[in-house]
């Protein structure tokens, strides 16, 4: 609840305060400032809440900025992907508790491996669209390739599957008695995965509208 919060009231300053000619360069500044701070915590043996609070604040103010962009051109469409994001985990909450999912080692693996596999296909479509190249696995306000919207869909699919990890992570957590620290770590690991959930659905709707 408090990194989520942060990252609402960080994303909501960002939209009503952040000048139209800053937009880009706070979205482009705010995101990699963002995946440094992920690797820095990710490798960190011990979690330090004060960096999980201040991801929590810089991926607000990248929120907040991207989300402005899509309103501007898809009126609506925020208040659509907030929704559609929250239900989507409120309803993958539901299945991992009501249907007793359990997470196996293979199962682990299989969404770990597939989930590097994304982030690295996203990397090498963005070095090669420096040099002009589109790859078609995102699209911008052009034409809709059909491989954009498919590859959105799988980073819905995976992100929803992470859901269950973290759920997981938190749960086995509580019942071996680890230390409290250990909450921030959860914590981290669900803001991440709900802000990637965000940025797909808000693609797909994007698409959709388009």
């Amino acid at each position: 609840a408090l990194t989520m919060g942060i990252l609402i009231i960080a994303a909501a300053l960002a939209w009503m305060f952040v000048p139209n000619a800053l937009y880009f360069p706070a979205l482009i500044a705010s995101g990699l400032i963002g995946f440094i701070v992920v690797m820095i915590v990710a490798f960190r043996r011990r979690v330090q809440p004060g960096l999980v609070l201040l991801y929590a604040a810089i991926e607000g103010v990248f929120i907040g900025m991207i989300s402005k962009v899509f309103e501007n051109l898809y009126e609506g469409i925020v208040v659509q992907a907030v929704i559609g994001t929250f239900a989507a985990a409120a309803v993958t909450l539901a299945a991992y508790k009501f249907f007793n999912i359990r997470v196996t080692p293979k199962f682990r693996k299989v969404v770990i491996i597939a989930t590097i596999a994304f982030a690295v296909a996203l990397l090498i479509n963005f070095v090669v669209s420096l040099f002009g190249v589109n790859l078609g696995l995102r699209d911008g306000a052009g034409a809709i390739s059909m491989l954009a919207v498919v590859f959105s869909l799988i980073g819905a699919t995976l992100a929803v599957l992470n859901l269950v990890l973290d759920f997981d992570y938190i749960e086995q957590g509580v019942a071996m008695g680890a230390p409290a620290s250990e909450s921030w770590r959860g914590a981290f690991g669900l803001t991440v995965t709900m802000v990637w959930l965000y940025i797909e659905i808000l693609r797909l709707l994007s698409y959709i509208r388009r």
